[in-house]
């Protein structure tokens, strides 16, 4: 695997990645690893003819994750290499198929993107973890969910307000039934463990969004789906979700 990081930032997460991920696959495509300065920048994968991008934050570059940050994109990567269905499949298609006859609000429709993107990011913590430790993905999950549940609105506050700028409980909620399902699916988490109160709690904040169904259909992904198992999987899922919210006022996209 052809790796080459620039930017100002260590190399050894990236090398440490690339070593375990070597362990049992490789990558057809040079990767190049550009650390950048803004500490907002998401890390994101790009996929081109000739190879591969890498970007990361120098924050994220320089944390305890990022190893595991490289080593997830890694196996993005390796799904894009392998036209996974997951990771080629349009989502103009998908969404067209999943929202025919329904009208959403634009928030919606953004949550709608970040489903499908649990369904890659499952895909590619199949690879993830069947290589790598899981105990720092599960702290992870465990403190971003935490932090997602405190950011919520306060109880007592006047309908309308909130105390901060907070996540939306909706999409916690999802989050919550992927975090759990991910961990459930590579038994990386014992039945007694803190993660199943913070979803608990993160459905008691969002009735309207069924955490055991959602949970159910990230869990039940088939580990090697064709096209059409990958799209119904896709469509199911987003419809599950759109067809809990009550989207009939304020912008909306067709």
């Amino acid at each position: 695997m052809d790796l080459r990081v620039t930017g100002a930032g260590p190399a050894g997460p990236f090398l440490g990645a690339r070593d375990l991920f070597e362990t049992a696959h490789d990558l057809e495509l040079p990767v190049r690893v550009r650390i950048r300065e803004n500490p907002d920048e998401r890390t994101w994968a790009g996929h081109f003819e000739d190879h591969h991008v890498l970007n990361i934050s120098q924050q994220a570059a320089t944390s305890a994750m990022a190893r595991e940050l490289a080593l997830h994109e890694f196996a993005h990567m390796r799904r894009h290499e392998q036209s996974h269905p997951s990771h080629v499949l349009s989502m103009d298609e998908v969404l067209y198929l999943a929202l025919t006859g329904r009208r959403v609000e634009r928030r919606v429709l953004t949550h709608c993107y970040q489903i499908a993107n649990h369904v890659k990011d499952i895909y590619a913590d199949d690879i993830t973890l069947a290589v790598g430790p899981t105990h720092k993905l599960v702290s992870f999950l465990e403190s971003e969910l935490a932090a997602a549940l405190a950011d919520q609105p306060v109880a007592g506050a006047r309908s309308g307000h909130r105390l901060t700028a907070g996540a939306d409980p909706t999409m916690t909620a999802v989050n919550a039934a992927f975090a759990v399902a991910l961990l459930e699916r590579h038994d990386a988490i014992p039945d007694d463990h803190r993660i199943y109160d913070l979803a608990y709690a993160a459905g008691e904040d969002a009735p309207e969004i069924d955490l055991e169904t959602f949970r159910d259909l990230f869990a039940s992904l088939a580990a090697d789906p064709d096209e059409s198992e990958c799209r119904r999987g896709l469509v199911d899922t987003i419809r599950t979700y759109v067809d809990a919210q009550e989207t009939t006022s304020g912008p909306a996209a067709d």
